[in-house]
């Protein structure tokens, strides 16, 4: 564990009492807490510089899931967004559109909020986010765009819609999610679970994916905590991992999800050992702070998980999981950061370094221009 906790970490007092769902425009930070010296010259091949974990920040350097729009409602602007990374050292994004969109007639910004509306994806998020990156250059920091319209149980519209975004904007997208296969929290607004049968009709975008080397980030709930379904929807990726071994997939938030919060974790550790082991080339994301809320804040269980990322740490991806609503503001996002980064102070430095400082996302994406630093020994 790092010897002194800076940036971030002295966030965490702070920032505690802030609901992750309300403004707290009226709060004012030191900006003595903020002040990271990391930039993208630190990431590079010519940095001889190690990173020492005693005195730097343990917060990832990669936010892997951010999700530039919001459900319904007004988005923080995107240049805004860029100035929340910079001045918390989160330097490598993967900007997400949503998959689940309100209408947009809705008042509602959360689809909690809105049972019974119906919510489908969208492709008019992702223009939103190529035009507003073509307008705001970001400046410091790697943006990496993303396609998150697809609706995995009608694969048909799928590659005609890929190539679209393709045509617009040329060689700008380099990423595919987050699509849902089975997201239990929309039931009450439409979604239904993937058919399974639909799975085999995805051959022709996975083919394209696979020909322009896109990983696909694929949110997959596992099941729930009633009696004997904590796996009931485990077939499913299970079919995606069978018929598309090649592709690069990621599983997000390693099938975990609000409606299973009391997973066992030796089983849970297991199954994903499992997978991993059989396919390799599927990675697991580690967002959304429900994870940490429930699994890693407890110590006996989250020592269960740093061993297995210790031990599969080139198969990892952070992340927050952010969701972009204008009704949140940077202490918002700074907390899930914080949160979300936690489980970094008891990764070993081998573990640190491939997943908190970027090595596994830069050798996925073939980033060779990038490569993590070394930890000071």
């Amino acid at each position: 564990m790092v010897k002194k906790l800076t940036g971030l970490a002295a966030l965490t007092l702070l920032l505690s009492a802030c609901s992750t769902t309300s403004t707290t425009a009226n709060n004012t930070l030191d900006p003595a807490l903020t002040k990271n010296p990391r930039d993208l010259a630190m990431f590079t091949a010519e940095n001889k510089q190690c990173y020492d974990r005693s005195t730097e920040s343990y917060s990832f350097v990669i936010d892997a899931h951010n999700h530039f729009r919001p459900f319904g409602g007004h988005a923080i602007p995107m240049h805004e967004l860029d100035d929340y990374f910079r001045r918390l050292g989160v330097l490598f994004v993967n900007v997400y559109g949503i998959g689940q969109t309100l209408p947009v007639d809705s008042s509602c910004d959360y689809y909690l909020d809105c049972p019974d509306t119906l919510v489908i994806p969208s492709i008019k998020n992702d223009f939103r986010n190529a035009s507003n990156y073509m307008e705001f250059p970001p400046d410091g920091l790697h943006l990496t765009l993303s396609m998150s319209f697809p609706n995995l149980a009608e694969p048909q519209w799928i590659k005609p819609q890929m190539l679209q975004l393709n045509q617009e904007y040329p060689d700008k997208f380099k990423w595919m999610g987050e699509v849902n296969l089975v997201k239990q929290a929309l039931f009450q607004n439409g979604h239904k679970a993937t058919p399974i049968e639909a799975i085999p009709r995805w051959a022709d975008f996975m083919a394209k994916l696979r020909e322009d080397k896109m990983p696909v980030a694929i949110h997959s709930d596992l099941g729930n905590d009633n009696e004997g379904e904590n796996y009931k929807y485990l077939p499913l990726m299970d079919k995606v991992l069978e018929l598309y071994p090649d592709n690069k997939i990621i599983w997000v938030h390693m099938g975990l999800s609000a409606e299973l919060k009391a997973a066992d974790p030796v089983k849970h550790i297991a199954v994903m050992k499992e997978r991993l082991d059989k396919y390799p080339n599927l990675m697991l994301d580690i967002s959304w702070r429900v994870i940490y809320d429930n699994y890693f804040i407890k110590p006996e269980i989250r020592a269960q998980y740093v061993d297995f990322f210790n031990a599969y740490s080139t198969r990892i991806l952070p992340g927050t999981d952010f969701v972009a609503s204008r009704k949140k503001d940077f202490l918002v996002y700074a907390q899930e950061v914080e949160v979300t980064s936690r489980i970094n102070l008891y990764l070993d430095d081998n573990a640190f370094r491939n997943i908190a400082l970027g090595e596994n996302y830069f050798r996925l994406m073939g980033m060779d221009k990038y490569q993590a630093p070394q930890i000071c020994r």
